[in-house]
């Protein structure tokens, strides 16, 4: 499963590349609006660090507007992938693009129905949000397994991009349901390795380690 870094912070941006974890990003209008400054500067100075897809968000809600924005913003890199929202319109634009090779990622998605949808438009990946689910009542992961059963039974290609992720027991089902990606926030990312145990584990040995050089001196 690979492992997509949610964030439009350079710092955040970097520290995760320099752990070679990152296998691509996501963005969305309002990660670049909490960063402020030039958009259009900061989205192509990530798209030349990322080696992975990076994806952009339109935000126009007309099919005419999403094709628009996608043409400037495919100009960014060629690892530009264009996020378009699950809407009627924005599933016309997805079928447009899909014909001129143009990479996309159908985002705000919440139901089985919709993610066939995207697939049946061309979608290459497709981001289920799972932690706006949890956050009423639901279980957004029986999303990601409905999505994952609908796909491998029609043999589609689109990708699943298991987004809104807010705690590693969200990448571990993700990974375990056979998702083909997880788009995180830089600090769970970090959560990801820790685990109290592995701490308490490696400050006995340290300690052991010490005391046994103590005895040799």
């Amino acid at each position: 499963m690979h492992l997509f870094l949610d964030s439009a912070n350079m710092d955040e941006i970097k520290q995760a590349l320099s752990l070679g974890l990152v296998d691509g990003l996501t963005t969305n209008p309002t990660l670049l609006a909490r960063e402020g400054g030039d958009w259009e500067k900061r989205a192509r100075e990530i798209c030349r660090l990322v080696k992975g897809p990076v994806s952009l968000e339109v935000t126009a809600t007309d099919c005419t507007g999403m094709l628009e924005e996608a043409r400037h913003l495919i100009t960014f890199a060629p690892n530009v992938v264009i996020k378009v929202p699950m809407t009627l319109e924005g599933l016309k634009a997805v079928s447009i693009l899909r014909e001129k090779d143009i990479d996309t990622n159908v985002t705000l998605v919440f139901s089985p129905t919709q993610a066939l949808l995207a697939a049946r438009a061309g979608a290459t990946y497709v981001s289920p949000f799972v932690g706006r689910l949890d956050a009423l009542s639901q279980n957004g992961m029986n999303l990601v397994a409905e999505i994952m059963t609908i796909y491998r039974t029609y043999n589609y290609p689109t990708r699943v991009i298991v987004a809104s992720v807010c705690h590693p027991k969200h990448v571990s089902e993700a990974a375990l349901l056979g998702a083909h990606a997880a788009t995180v926030p830089y600090k769970v990312m970090l959560m990801l390795a820790r685990h109290p145990l592995t701490d308490s584990g490696l400050e006995a040995f340290l300690n052991d380690w010490a005391e046994l050089n103590k005895q040799s001196d």
